[in-house]
């Protein structure tokens, strides 16, 4: 599957953007899906999953409560809303699937079906 990456611009402290990448080809929804994020100078880290339904999420710790990862299968399309947005959340952002069959949680361990191209947020304080 391919995927594309949109959404990222500068945003204030405190506000809030919405991620989307849209994949192409077949049988999206037999894709586990997530997000990754690299600052500047460090690696890159998993952000967020979701299942195949996207009736199960998982959040890395400094995001819960801020950030929703979601996906319509129809429009084979995986959102990433993030609110509350702090300068430590400046990053290029990048979605990620899984391959065919494979849950989010292949993402974590670095076996990645394919990338998207990334967006840069900043956060301005």
């Amino acid at each position: 599957v391919q995927l594309q990456a949109s959404g990222g611009g500068l945003v204030q402290a405190g506000g809030s953007l919405r991620l989307s990448c849209a994949a192409s080809g077949r049988s999206f929804s037999s894709y586990g899906m997530g997000w990754f994020r690299q600052a500047p100078g460090k690696e890159r880290e998993f952000v967020a999953g979701v299942s195949w339904s996207g009736g199960s999420t998982y959040y890395t710790d400094s995001v819960k409560g801020r950030f929703t990862i979601s996906r319509d299968n129809a429009k084979s399309t995986v959102y990433l809303q993030m609110n509350s947005l702090k300068p430590e959340d400046t990053a290029v952002y990048y979605c990620a699937a899984t391959r065919p069959n494979q849950t989010w949680y292949s993402l974590t361990r670095g076996d990645i079906g394919s990338w998207g191209q990334g967006t840069q947020l900043t956060v301005s304080s």
